[in-house]
């Protein structure tokens, strides 16, 4: 039997890609930080995961332990292992880097040439490529040289909502129906596996882009607006007429950069927009904005989900006048508990918006985009919670 480790025993790993591995004959060995998640794992050994839809179903996920994710347990693991899945968030890699590296320094003395692939199954672009530079941190080169040969890094896009839940059993997990996971194909080792749900693919940057132009970009714009407006989930914030409005005319101004980018069909990537804008309205899914919107620094980065689309739009000439709001509503994002809102907000007071937002975005303050980002900035302020 086939044996995949999957790093954060959250949502996204129980209910979306550690459910799909189970449900392919895999054995799934669940890797996380918090110990009583391990001890009902391995005490329950069962969890469901429910398909929430205009179709609903339950899956029965029973293949399944648990193990810290820190230790010699979760060395011995990888060693023997065929597959390593990550969803713990692109922020914690260099910290599972760390086991992973000792994992295949394991199979190298045990004289374990078996293949083993490593997908992180992350938001953002190539985060596999970016774990696999910090597990090559802390190998020698005769261990580097054993990891070329025997450890396949393959990037991924991952698209499927899996919402915060509350079911009689901890592990229940809430997905919706529609899910896409491809892999690039050419970074894989060995032979490829049949994975339900999961498709091999060559020009992967192209599906990553798709996602994080169209999901990712009018998902935050809509955590952002909707926390602006008083909104508590993102059903609630894009049944709002404001928001839902801006959401998806942003959607269509980054589709037309994606469309002169990769030379996407336009028919096809404006139903793809459609499908995308239709799943936020999901009755079963009660996404929380404030989960969604988490992290805003990280969503500013020139290379997420807010700029990129932003840039790329503009650079071809398209227009972007509901693509700021995105930005400008990420500036405003008050959330205590999280520590990136925490410090965007305190360097704003300290320094200024002008002055954040080109740290966090890179747009320079000569550039056109900066002032009217800065403009619909203020104007935010306005708006009643």
């Amino acid at each position: 039997m086939k044996e995949a480790i999957m790093f954060g025993a959250g949502g996204i790993g129980r209910g979306f890609i550690g459910a799909l591995l189970e449900k392919s004959g895999w054995h799934v060995t669940f890797a996380d930080v918090v110990e009583s998640i391990i001890d009902e794992i391995n005490s329950r050994k069962h969890y469901q995961v429910h398909i929430l839809d205009r179709e609903c179903e339950d899956w029965d996920i029973s293949n399944v332990s648990a193990v810290l994710s820190t230790g010699d347990e979760i060395v011995r693991c990888i060693a023997k292992c065929d597959l390593i899945t990550t969803a713990v968030g692109p922020l914690v890699a260099p910290k599972i880097a760390v086991p992973i590296a000792a994992g295949i320094k394991a199979r190298m003395a045990d004289g374990n040439k078996e293949p083993m692939n490593v997908v992180c199954c992350e938001n953002g672009l190539r985060t596999t490529t970016r774990l696999k530079g910090f597990v090559f941190e802390h190998l020698n080169e005769e261990e580097q040289a054993f990891a070329d040969a025997y450890i396949g890094f393959a990037d991924c896009a991952v698209d499927r909502i899996c919402p915060k839940s509350s079911f009689e059993n901890p592990l229940d997990a809430a997905v919706e129906r529609y899910m896409e996971w491809d892999v690039e194909q050419s970074a894989w080792k060995g032979e490829l596996p049949e994975v339900e749900g999961l498709t091999f693919v060559d020009n992967l940057l192209a599906y990553l882009e798709r996602k994080l132009f169209t999901l990712n970009s009018g998902h935050a714009i809509c955590a952002y607006l909707g926390a602006l407006r008083g909104h508590k989930t993102i059903l609630e914030s894009i049944q709002d007429p404001v928001v839902g409005e801006v959401v998806h005319e942003a959607m269509k101004e980054s589709g037309e950069g994606l469309i002169r980018e990769f030379d996407f069909d336009a028919d096809v990537h404006h139903a793809y927009i459609e499908k995308i804008f239709g799943r936020f309205q999901n009755p079963y899914l009660q996404d929380e904005v404030d989960r969604v919107g988490r992290e805003p620094i990280r969503k500013l980065d020139p290379a997420d989900r807010l700029i990129k689309p932003l840039m790329t739009a503009y650079n071809y000439g398209f227009p972007v006048d509901h693509l700021i709001f995105g930005a400008a509503a990420a500036m405003h994002f008050d959330c205590p508990e999280d520590v990136q809102s925490v410090e965007l907000l305190g360097k704003i007071k300290a320094e200024g918006p002008g002055a954040a937002l080109t740290a966090y975005s890179g747009i320079q303050p000569d550039h056109p985009l900066h002032t009217r980002i800065l403009d619909v900035y203020r104007a935010l302020s306005l708006v009643g919670r």
